[in-house]
Formats: structure tokens, C-alpha cells, sequence
């Protein structure tokens, strides 16, 4: 029998303190040990699931405040780095022990099809691609940045290569009436991640670079849980179900376990069941159904108003006892003195017509905890954009008040029409708008939280120097600020919006993108909020820099209580260039 191989990875995922996580794909089941230049290690067997082999192993014993080269061994036989490469050496770096000085940065960006699909469409350079060059021509470690944020469309299930779509052809079994160029089974979906982090620039920088990541529409299909009534339309194809459980279930193989720090992976209940099972195959089934099932109407508790709540826990309110949560995807991390809590903006949605919310009550409960305390940088991950253009922020709240309409004929149009034009950001669930809104208000003025809340009435904590919503998606890059009524509120809050890494938006779209900021269409959409009965917004906004529509990244800078970003789009030649730069607060 041959020796296992490395079929994806290493990935570096998650640094903490002096431990660290490495994620692998192996072709065979094996054993796969880490161990650094300096003399850390860690081992794990792998577990498998629909014929795939994958082991999470936990890097113990690393030095404070270093830079050590690592070795994957399948077998006790190196792995990696592979000879001959040419790559510069994968690091595993750690922050100083008391960390609270240290700068931090965070590289984000969203929407990345696979170079593969240049050979079909002619897609500018892939800006992850050139962020890798750029490290790999840099030998100082410190040019590294800590955390690589992928904000969601890591893969594409619904727009496929010509290689996958050569692959799907010569599929004999597959679930009738499934698309021919889309994926639908697990297998087909580790095909997606194969063509993509085998990249040789893109596998090197996630080897030397940690990691965290959520999903948004496309690891599923395009508009994934639009609306109740996009849901009950999808569940009546016959390939669905297969599709939904598949894509959940390779999410969290591929893309949600690394998210999680070492002692919550011991805690994940999942992780305990598929590293104990023989064959995970089954666990992982029925762990993507039960999971999708989080937006169904059983599954979240009555909404205590159907009205715009003004504080950030009474649009989330309830007069019923919480159903428990089966999972979570959102999670939260520290880095120095910078707080990143990062939300699931698709799985987990509360979609019943008059009560629509991002989060369901109990996770907005489990945000709202990790949002106070006390820290110099809140930052908060949410694929889609929290501030849209003025323009399309008014549409979308105008759209969802008429479909919530009792009048079915304009409900039933208003659907059309929300999953027509992609009406579905925050916009489009504006009782969580208001409600985020709100949060950062409360937080920017150091006031405590309010009775009722689970973080109670205190303690009171100074403002955060910022508060940043990094987000993707809407294929432009972005900076916005965001003004308050209540001028207690000191902390700045900006919208940064990166996307897309690889893809484009239509060339006919960036006129109407553009407009959308404009003051004219602005105020001709908000009145046509305000004939629906629509509030204005408690919180006003305009944008600092951009639209951006090429490929690029982002850069999040804090160093103590000053912060910056900067949006760097690929040239033709697939370098990277500054298009916008913005101090977001007064320090430094």
C-alpha cells in the first residue's frame, strides 16, 4: 500500500499564546506530526469522512514572541516543505507573552473564484496572489501580517472551472435534476478546495500566514437563505438536501475548524464525535442537515417586536425562553489590545416575515457579550456589508417593509424582487441594522449596558480608540464612517468593505453602484422608505474613500490607540498598488 501523501496544506490557522493549529488533507489515513526548528511538536491520526482523510493538529510548546520554521511528517516522512520549491521557509510566528503593546494587522478580503477560471473568463490578477508574492520577496518575518480574515465565496459551488465542470461530466450518480456545472456531494466539494489552496503562491501563504474564515452564499449557492420563502422554493429540488448537508458539512471540515482555538476545538462537540468515529461519514450527514434547520421558523424563539428596536438587545428581545442552538458558527478571538468577533451572516438567519434578524436571539445574546470589555480596537467580521451605499441601503429597507406586507400581491412582488436584485444585506433585516447600530453607540460612549441585557448594567468601560465592520460581497472596496445623533459617542465607527480578491462586478453595475453614494438618488430612495412607514436610520453615514472595483486587499492597522487602513488593488502585470489609504482615528 503507498505511503499517504499531502493532498492540501499545511494550513495555518490559529496562534495561540504558545500553541498553534495546522490543518491537513491527507490522501490515506496517517499520522501527521508538526514540528519546529526550535523544538515544538505536536501529533494527531487523521479521521475520515467520505473517503477523506483530514487531521487538526495542536502545535504545543512554542516560544514567545518567534519565528520558527516548521515540518508536516505523514508517517514520520516529510511532507513539507516540499524539495526544490523555492518558496521561503513557513513560520510559525507567536506574539510577546504580555502582547497588549504589540501592533496589529489584519489582511482581509472576500470573494475569490479560482485562477482556474481565467482559462473561461478574463478575471483581473488575483490579489491574494500577489499579497503572496509580495511576503514571499520579503524575507523579514515581521512583514507578515497576524491574521489573514476571509470574509466569505472562499469557493464558488454555483460558478465552477472548466475543470470541475470536465469532473461533474463524467459523474455516473448524481442526485436527479442536479445542476451539471454546479457541486452537490461532499466529494465534488473537496474538489473545490483542491483546485483552490493547491495554488502554489496561495497554499505557501495560508502554510506561513493564520487563518480565520466564514462562509456567505456561494460555498452554497447564490442568495443562500434570501427569505422563508427562497427556502421552502429550494427544498422542493431534489438535489437540495444533498447539497445544503454537503456544503455545511465540507465548510466545517475545511474552513470553520480552524477558526477555533485550541481549547475550543477540545470543547466542540463535532470534533469530539468525528476523531472518535471509525467513519465520520454519518456524523458529518447528519450534522449538515440538523444545522441548516437553525433558520426554520421551529427553530427560533417569538421576536418580542416586530418594530425597529432604539437599544441593541430590544431588537433581539424575546417573551419566550431561547430553543437551543445546535451550533455556532460565529466565534471570537483577541490579538494584543484589538477584540475580532466575527459573525455568520447566512446560516443562522431569522427569516419569518416581520421578525427578520441576522442572528437569532441567542447568538445576538452571545455577541452582545463579546462586543463589551475592555479593549482598544473592536472589529467586527460580517461577510456582508453593515453600511451600504445610501442609494441601496433605502431600496433594501423599503423592499423588506413591502414584503412583509398583508396585502399577498405585494408581498409576493416584493419577494421577486428582493431575490432579484440581491436585496439581502443588513438593509434587508433592519431590525439587526438598527440594532448593530445601536451596539456601537452604546460601546462608542462607554455607557453600560442597559437592564435586560445579559451583560447587565455594567461594568462601564471606556470607548475603544475604533470600532471597524470589515466586510466583502458586493465585489467594490469602500470606506465609510458612520455619525451618530447621540454626540456622546466618541469612539469613530467605519465600514471597510474589501472585495472582490479574484472576481469583478459587471461593468454595467458600477454606474449604478456609483450613484447609490450620490446625494440626489440617495434622498429619492429615503423618501421611498418613508412612504412604506419607514423610520430614518438612527445612525447616518458617507463614504471616506472609493468605490474600488478592481481585485485587491485590505490592510487593518492598530498600534496602541491609533488605526489605519489601506485597500491595495492588482495592476495588470499582478503587483499590488495603494487605491486608498484612511486614518480612522485622531491617535498617532
Amino acid at each position: 500500500m503507498p505511503a499517504a501523501q499531502l493532498l492540501i496544506g499545511p494550513l495555518l490557522r490559529r496562534v495561540v499564546g504558545t500553541r498553534a493549529t495546522v490543518w491537513v488533507e491527507a490522501s490515506a489515513p496517517a499520522v501527521v506530526t508538526v514540528r519546529t526548528a526550535d523544538g515544538a511538536h505536536g501529533s494527531a491520526p487523521t479521521f475520515t469522512a467520505y473517503d477523506h482523510h483530514y487531521a487538526l493538529v495542536v502545535v504545543e510548546g512554542l516560544a514567545p514572541d518567534s519565528a520558527a520554521s516548521y515540518q508536516v511528517l505523514i508517517d514520520g516522512e516529510v511532507a513539507w516543505p516540499v524539495p526544490g520549491s523555492g518558496f521561503p521557509a513557513s513560520l510559525i510566528r507567536t506574539r510577546a507573552a504580555d502582547d497588549r503593546d504589540q501592533p496589529v494587522r489584519l489582511v482581509f478580503g472576500s470573494c475569490r473564484e479560482t485562477t482556474q477560471h481565467a482559462t473561461s473568463r478574463k478575471l483581473p490578477p488575483d490579489a491574494l496572489d500577489a499579497y503572496a508574492r509580495r511576503l514571499m520577496a520579503d524575507p523579514d518575518p515581521d512583514a507578515r501580517p497576524d491574521l489573514l480574515v476571509l470574509l466569505g465565496d472562499q469557493v464558488y459551488a454555483d460558478v465552477t472551472s472548466p475543470t470541475v465542470r470536465r469532473l461533474l461530466k463524467r459523474r455516473r450518480r448524481r442526485p436527479k435534476g442536479a445542476p451539471g456545472d454546479q457541486v452537490v456531494s461532499f466529494d465534488e466539494y473537496t474538489k473545490l478546495y483542491l483546485e483552490s489552496w493547491r495554488d502554489p503562491e496561495i497554499r505557501w501563504l495560508l502554510s506561513t500566514v493564520p487563518s480565520v474564515m466564514i462562509f456567505d452564499d456561494h460555498e452554497i449557492i447564490d442568495d443562500w437563505n434570501t427569505s422563508a420563502a427562497w427556502r421552502a422554493d429550494a427544498r422542493r429540488q431534489p438535489w437540495w438536501a444533498e447539497r445544503i448537508g454537503s456544503g455545511l458539512a465540507s465548510y466545517w471540515v475545511y474552513q470553520h475548524l480552524g477558526n477555533l482555538s485550541p481549547d475550543e476545538i477540545a470543547a466542540d462537540p463535532v470534533f469530539a464525535k468525528v476523531t472518535t468515529a471509525e467513519d465520520a461519514t454519518g456524523v458529518l450527514q447528519e450534522f449538515g442537515h440538523r444545522v441548516d434547520q437553525e433558520s426554520d421558523p421551529a427553530h427560533h424563539e417569538l421576536a418580542g417586536s416586530s418594530a425597529p428596536g432604539r437599544g441593541a438587545r430590544s431588537a433581539h428581545s424575546s417573551r419566550a425562553p431561547a430553543r437551543a442552538r445546535s451550533y455556532q458558527w460565529s466565534y471570537a478571538l483577541n490579538l494584543g489590545r484589538t477584540r475580532l468577533v466575527v459573525l455568520d451572516n447566512r446560516c443562522s438567519r431569522v427569516l419569518e416575515p416581520g421578525r427578520r434578524a441576522m442572528l437569532p436571539p441567542a447568538e445576538w445574546s452571545w455577541f452582545l457579550d463579546q462586543a463589551h470589555g475592555g479593549y482598544d480596537h473592536l472589529v467586527v467580521g460580517a461577510s456582508l456589508p453593515w453600511l451600504l451605499p445610501p442609494g441601496i441601503h433605502h431600496v433594501e429597507s423599503w423592499n423588506e417593509k413591502l414584503a412583509d406586507s398583508r396585502r399577498r400581491w405585494v408581498a409576493v412582488l416584493s419577494e421577486r424582487l428582493r431575490r432579484g436584485l440581491d436585496l439581502e444585506h443588513w438593509a434587508a433585516f433592519r431590525r439587526s441594522f438598527d440594532a448593530l447600530g445601536a451596539l456601537f453607540a452604546r460601546i462608542g460612549s462607554g455607557t453600560p449596558g442597559q437592564p435586560g441585557d445579559r451583560v447587565g448594567a455594567g461594568p462601564a468601560y471606556p470607548p475603544p480608540a475604533s470600532i471597524s465592520v470589515l466586510s466583502g460581497d458586493v465585489h467594490h472596496s469602500y470606506v465609510a464612517r458612520a455619525r451618530f445623533d447621540d454626540r456622546a459617542v466618541v469612539t469613530p465607527v467605519h465600514q471597510l468593505t474589501c472585495s472582490p480578491i479574484h472576481n469583478q462586478v459587471p461593468a454595467g453595475m458600477r454606474p449604478l453602484m456609483r450613484l447609490g453614494w450620490a446625494s440626489g438618488p440617495a434622498g429619492a430612495t429615503r423618501a421611498l422608505a418613508r412612504s412604506a412607514g419607514l423610520r430614518s436610520p438612527t445612525v447616518r453615514w458617507r463614504k471616506l474613500a472609493g468605490p474600488y472595483f478592481g481585485n485587491a486587499v485590505a490592510t487593518l492597522a492598530h498600534r496602541g490607540r491609533s488605526a489605519e487602513v489601506t485597500i491595495e488593488g492588482t495592476t495588470r502585470d499582478g503587483h499590488l498598488r495603494p487605491v486608498m489609504h484612511h486614518r480612522l482615528t485622531d491617535a498617532g
